[in-house]
């Protein structure tokens, strides 16, 4: 089953081995007979002795050019600790056969999952245990596949993954309508032919550029439902029995999954979460970046090789406690100290309610009744980012659109741990509107930091507002109290300290993160015994010695490769206008050298809202490959554009292939959609 490496990547045949690892291009056969393409990363044969557990990473990202240096550089380090990596493309991607599946997470992916398992724990070299981990993608299948509970798989690791495909993924962020970078590339990464050759048959180009786009599906199913449900879950966390290592990062917009799970699943659970954006923890920035493969290893010695090391009688819970800091794009390293716990919600956890007053202020005891309006201002919420992580700005420029509550300069530190809830007590004279709420620290200089947020809709949400890992979940009616609306903020650690002040913004925006309402209104926010307020989860002082971990290792760069530029979409330009039109835009690129030729991708994203038009707001994105072989140019671009009115949302997107400066095949789709509530 093994095919020889690319002699030019600088790797060597099948069979040949460096000091360190052994590398094999194989082919896995499905029960139907497609053919998946993975990658083997296996110890040398000089530095074992006998079999060893395999470990699986599943993923659409086509191992052989776009991951191919990530994956050697990770995958090392597991070889030589007597581990086997496999990175398998998921059908219809990558260098795998078959149709390319209609979306993320099918029931065809994870069918194929359970007979690559199989194989994997069949192979000579295996010891018949295999462990399944990722992150992101990776993360998420490896908590579906667990669900399926294939025999030889023992355990899993999840990073930066979700158990929410509605609420917590990037297509619907808090059930709202969201629109992303990923979007885009997506749909320009399934268009293109296998590499190392990139073949432009008419059956190679019918089932990747003639594909239909992922987007499409995802606009269809605007509400929670059936689709999302299939592959989530949070819906019933007692089907999860596989053991399970989760990590996420207070930047990361997936966190919120780690702690439902850790408090929720049957199974052995081992949770971390530090200070770090979408990226494993050991090359996070900001940082502090830890080496966490060394507990990855001793989970795995332990639930595949039966290694009593002691990791499950350590505290399951590390968490990396955030120091106050001012805004900064730029910065590298986020202060704090790491905490660790034996429950989640911690032994302790106080829950101290904040109500909002007239006065704009927090205070510790109900107000009389009264109502303050909320004007909606479409283009209002930039300065919190594109999805509830990564580092911001200073808020004050969000606030000025909002509804803004402090508390008194503090008596002393507040430290919080978990999810804070906003209990919004309101109404809008529009429908739909959202609500949305930030929680921040205000300094004595009056520079605003976010410490977290989140957003809903004014309809109910079922799933959402049965209850949270928070006491202070949805409040039922009752004759003397009307219902407040429950908005649980994403899970966060924050230490305010004494002197700075704590405040609440409400606004009904959050664009470009959220896609605007279409109608403009006003909202009414109702204060008193009865009215809207914060919960915040507050936990007393450490008790245990604080957690050490390594510094990361070098790594062991994949030889004949050569990378630079940047894509993920983190400088971005923003303009408003005085005709009330603000626009915010980005572009990336990058370029990666092989010893068989050069990808160069490119990337374009711009948002645009007017204040008065909310219903017109638009989104227009460009991607472009560039695929430089001995004698051939290949350009595959891609062209996105979202708007509507007040009715529907209108999709376009257009595929363009050309060879040499010829046109090869070209694709068009377009789509009207109903607005559901978006």
């Amino acid at each position: 089953m093994s095919s020889p490496i690319t002699s030019s990547t600088g790797i060597g045949a099948t069979g040949e081995s460096s000091a360190q690892m052994d590398v094999r291009n194989v082919r896995i056969p499905m029960r139907d007979g497609i053919e998946l393409a993975a990658t083997l990363y296996l110890p040398a044969p000089a530095a074992i002795a006998e079999p060893v557990p395999a470990l699986l990473e599943y993923l659409p990202y086509r191992k052989d050019d776009a991951m191919f240096s990530r994956d050697y550089e990770l995958y090392s380090y597991l070889a030589s600790r007597g581990y086997a990596g496999a990175r398998v493309d998921i059908r219809g991607t990558g260098a795998s056969d078959g149709e390319l599946p209609d979306g993320e997470y099918s029931e065809q992916e994870q069918r194929d999952a359970e007979d690559v398992i199989a194989w994997l724990a069949g192979q000579q070299w295996c010891s018949g245990s295999v462990g399944m981990w990722g992150i992101s993608w990776g993360g998420f299948n490896a908590i579906q596949v667990a669900l399926r509970r294939p025999p030889a798989l023992k355990a899993i690791i999840a990073v930066d993954a979700s158990d929410d495909l509605f609420h917590d993924d990037v297509h619907y962020i808090d059930g709202l309508l969201h629109l992303d970078e990923y979007a885009l590339m997506i749909d320009q990464l399934n268009a293109l032919p296998p590499a190392p050759d990139y073949p432009l048959d008419d059956q190679t180009l019918s089932r990747r550029f003639d594909s239909l786009p992922w987007l499409v599906t995802w606009l269809e199913q605007q509400q929670d439902g059936p689709y999302w449900q299939r592959a989530s879950l949070r819906a019933d966390y007692a089907r999860l029995t596989i053991p399970a290592f989760l990590i996420g990062g207070w930047y990361d917009g997936y966190r919120d999954s780690v702690p439902r799970m850790f408090a929720r699943v049957p199974a052995p659970v081992k949770m971390l979460i530090g200070p770090w954006n979408h990226t494993f923890p050991h090359n996070a920035v900001p940082g502090p970046a830890i080496e966490w493969r060394d507990d990855a290893i001793r989970w795995w010695d332990h639930w595949l090789k039966g290694a009593e090391n002691g990791i499950m009688a350590e505290p399951l819970v590390t968490v990396y406690m955030r120091d106050w800091y001012p805004p900064d794009l730029a910065l590298t390293e986020i202060p704090g100290r790491w905490r660790t716990e034996s429950a989640f919600p911690p032994d302790g956890t106080v829950y101290q309610v904040w109500h909002c007053g007239p006065e704009h202020n927090l205070l510790p005891e109900a107000p009389p009744d009264s109502s303050v309006a909320l004007h909606y201002v479409p283009s209002a919420g930039v300065e919190a980012g594109h999805w509830w992580g990564e580092l911001t700005p200073d808020q004050r420029g969000a606030d000025a659109f909002s509804l803004v509550f402090d508390t008194l300069p503090l008596s002393g530190d507040v430290e919080i741990l978990g999810f804070p809830v906003v209990e919004i007590s309101g109404c809008s004279d529009a429908d739909p509107m959202h609500w949305f709420g930030r929680l921040c620290d205000v300094a004595p200089d009056g520079t605003v930091t976010l410490v977290t947020g989140a957003g809903r809709a004014s309809r109910p949400d079922p799933l959402r507002d049965r209850g949270s890992l928070s006491p202070a979940g949805a409040a039922p009616a009752t004759p003397d109290e009307p219902a407040r609306m429950p908005l649980e903020l994403h899970v966060t650690s924050w230490v305010f300290p004494r002197g700075h002040r704590i405040r609440l913004s409400l606004s009904n925006a959050m664009w470009p993160m959220i896609w605007p309402t279409p109608y403009l209104g006003t909202a009414t926010v109702r204060l008193g015994p009865t009215g809207t307020r914060l919960v915040l989860p507050v936990i007393p002082p450490q008790v245990r010695p604080e957690p050490e971990f390594g510094v990361p290792g070098e790594a062991d760069p994949a030889p004949g490769v050569t990378h630079r530029g940047e894509m993920l979409p983190v400088r971005w330009t923003f303009q408003r206008d005085d005709t009330g039109t603000a626009a915010i835009w980005w572009r990336g690129t990058t370029t990666t050298e092989f010893g068989w030729g050069r990808v160069t991708d490119e990337e374009y994203l711009r948002y645009e809202v007017a204040d008065d038009r909310p219903d017109s707001a638009s989104a227009h994105g460009e991607a472009r490959t560039e695929i430089h072989l001995d004698g051939r140019l290949l350009i595959v671009t891609s062209v996105l554009d979202l708007d509507g009115d007040s009715e529907s949302l209108r999709y376009r997107f257009r595929r363009e292939l050309r060879e040499n400066g010829m046109l090869r095949r070209e694709r068009d789709w377009t789509r009207r959609y109903p607005r559901d509530g978006h």
